[in-house]
């Protein structure tokens, strides 16, 4: 109950909470000074952190834990306000009042001016309220800044143990000051209650953040998207911080009247076990308006009929999410157990509820249109105007760039040697999914992304398809003929890899070459006449020096054929000397030897000098011949010696 100053001055002195003020009011400063600096030190730990490893679970888990930690100093300073109060209204004269402590900016040529408004401003608001609403803003602003459900698995290394050790460490320090203000008598200190219930914030806080560092690794994505669900609550906590700082604007305070803690929070007071969340709303209507609701028996009826009502409510939600309804433009894949058993129409149908049986959406005849390459959204086209210039996306120059071009590879008109040519084309393809059943089924377990596939498919067929193709011929008969090819080969891949995809048309809005070779097109041709006709006369060499080299080959090769026939008939001849000599041999006998030994012997002694001598002659001895007479002719190639005088017998 609030002691108003008018007329219960004297109630004061006896009132414990009175008595302990100041006591209170100086354990309260020294418990927020050190809480505060923790909560600096986190927050600039989370900025430098943020540095060099943004995408971790660092400077999320330093920011919700800093928040969760301002929490408890704005209601720690809501509960100095009050108890400083308390300590003026026991000793007026000792302190001057809480606005007085505030002062103003320097004086100057409207100092004074100034200060008054300010003043006059601050005693209306209230400086509570200000310390309330800007802690509340702080973590709002650092929840709104940290707050992202893409965040990858990482692996943190020891510091996440040692860390979490410490986050235990004041969690329980934090438990064992929660302990003490949850025994303290609301009669002696009345905000004792509202602060342990901050305090199991932070206490939850650090608990979860701990959980999150021991189980964090590469591969588990949970305790990342429990960090950062782990902010919801200090926010939750800082937004109705803030939306009492601002309901309190319209109920100005009173100087004599004793101020309520205005950092009481519901959501804060749901921590606790068994949960009772229309305790504090109860209290407060009792406090406030003397409405006491356990006197009310439909009150009391509520109460006892809430569990069954809420659990009958609960049901009859869980068994409506068996009713599916789908629109005009759509078809729904009905999965029962996870298993897909029909194809629902448009329409409301009836299943198993959720997560029994559920309906996957599926597009019924919507008609798309997709380029082959991804154009640069980042800025959106504007509309022009029907009397103004035409925009730039209707350029088809080929001085001109196109988003939506894609560079293709054409081969080369030369069929003596490969070539290649680039050319840019925008080639659309109007497609849609399937309208009977198997279709829709393709279309939504069979492929993630049909955008994706049909582009890729796409691609490959063009990249074939223009591989066989000339520049020249696609600009003139082939371009007929373009359209209708590719969509045949886009449709024929779709349909082998089964995805439901249905391709209505296939348009070849433009064929140009790069948007920077447009100048030097005409160049590129002289230049490739010219290399042509360099080939022509390259090759007109080459072919003569090809025949001479022949007419050389050709006349060695008759060379060798008729000194190889020589020498064959030479062979032949030696052959048929040799037969015959070997017949006549086997007819005369010693005869035929005998005169071919003195043929041979008259043929080497055709020119020589002869004395024959018979020996007969002579008698008993043998006649004597003297060498020395006779002379053989010299034999230039045997080298000279001088004949020993002696005698042939």
């Amino acid at each position: 109950m609030q002691v108003d100053l008018e007329g219960q001055q004297a109630q004061v002195a006896d009132l414990p909470r009175f008595q302990r003020a100041a006591f209170h009011a100086a354990r309260l400063q020294r418990w927020g000074s050190g809480l505060l600096g923790l909560a600096v030190m986190g927050l600039v730990s989370a900025v430098f952190v943020d540095l060099f490893a943004a995408l971790t679970l660092w400077p999320v888990l330093l920011v919700n834990l800093s928040c969760a930690l301002l929490v408890v100093v704005a209601g720690l300073q809501s509960a100095c306000g009050v108890s400083r109060w308390r300590e003026e209204a026991m000793a007026p004269s000792a302190a001057p009042s809480q606005v007085d402590e505030v002062q103003g900016p320097p004086a100057g040529i409207f100092g004074s001016w100034v200060n008054a408004r300010a003043r006059r401003l601050l005693r209306q608001i209230g400086a509570p309220t200000l310390w309330l609403g800007g802690w509340a803003l702080v973590v709002l602003y650092g929840q709104a800044q940290v707050f992202d459900l893409t965040l990858p698995a990482t692996v943190l290394g020891l510091g996440a143990s040692v860390f979490a050790v410490l986050a235990l460490l004041l969690a329980f320090a934090l438990l064992v000051l929660e302990r003490q203000l949850a025994q303290e008598h609301p009669g002696e200190w009345p905000e004792a209650g509202a602060l342990a219930q901050l305090l199991r914030v932070a206490i939850l806080s650090l608990l979860v953040g701990a959980l999150c560092l021991l189980f964090s690794s590469d591969t588990a994505l949970w305790p990342v998207r429990l960090a950062v669900v782990m902010g919801l609550l200090p926010a939750l906590v800082a937004g109705e911080f803030l939306l009492r700082a601002l309901l309190s604007l319209f109920s100005p305070p009173r100087e004599r009247l004793e101020p309520p803690m205005l950092a009481h929070s519901f959501v804060a007071d749901l921590l606790r076990w068994p949960p009772q969340p229309l305790l504090s709303l109860q209290h407060e209507l009792h406090n406030r308006f003397g409405i006491d609701l356990r006197q009310i028996w439909a009150f009391a009826y509520m109460r006892r009929a809430f569990l069954p009502v809420l659990a009958l409510v609960v049901a009859a939600g869980w068994l409506l999410t068996g009713v599916h309804e789908v629109s005009t433009q759509d078809r729904g894949i009905y999965e029962r157990f996870g298993k897909p058993v029909a194809v629902f129409g448009p329409g409301l149908h009836l299943g198993l509820p959720w997560p029994l049986g559920r309906v996957l959406t599926v597009e019924n005849g919507v008609v798309h249109e997709l380029a082959t390459s991804v154009a640069d959204n980042s800025q959106p086209a504007q509309p022009a105007s029907a009397e103004g210039p035409a925009p730039a996306i209707a350029n088809r120059l080929w001085d001109a760039s196109h988003v939506n071009d894609k560079s293709q590879v054409i081969a080369s008109g030369n069929a003596r040697q490969q070539s290649f040519q680039i050319v840019n084309m925008d080639v659309r393809f109007v497609y849609r999914i399937g309208l009977d059943d198997a279709a829709a089924l393709a279309a939504t377990y069979n492929s993630n992304d049909v955008p994706t596939l049909i582009r890729s498919t796409a691609s490959r067929v063009l990249v074939h398809d223009f591989a066989s193709r000339t520049l020249d011929g696609l600009l003139g008969e082939d371009r007929t003929r373009l359209a209708d090819d590719i969509g045949r080969a886009v449709q024929a891949d779709l349909a082998r890899l089964d995805s439901g995809v249905e391709i209505l048309a296939t348009v070849v809005e433009a064929i140009h070459p790069p948007a920077g070779a447009a100048n030097a097109y005409h160049g590129v041709q002289a230049a490739q006449i010219g290399a042509q006709v360099l080939i022509s006369r390259e090759r007109g060499a080459a072919a003569e020096q090809t025949n001479q080299a022949q007419l050389r080959a050709s006349q060695a090769s008759d060379q060798a054929r008729a000194m190889a026939r020589e020498i064959q008939a030479t062979a032949q001849a030696a052959d048929l000397r040799f037969a015959a000599e070997q017949k006549a041999y086997a007819g005369a006998g010693q005869a035929f030897v005998l005169e071919q030994y003195l043929g041979q012997l008259a043929q080497g002694l055709g020119k020589a000098r002869l004395l024959i001598l018979d020996h007969r002659l002579g008698g008993a001895s043998a006649p004597t011949l003297d060498l020395r007479t006779f002379t053989l002719p010299a034999d230039p190639m045997a080298p000279r010696k001088s004949a020993p005088p002696g005698a042939v017998h």
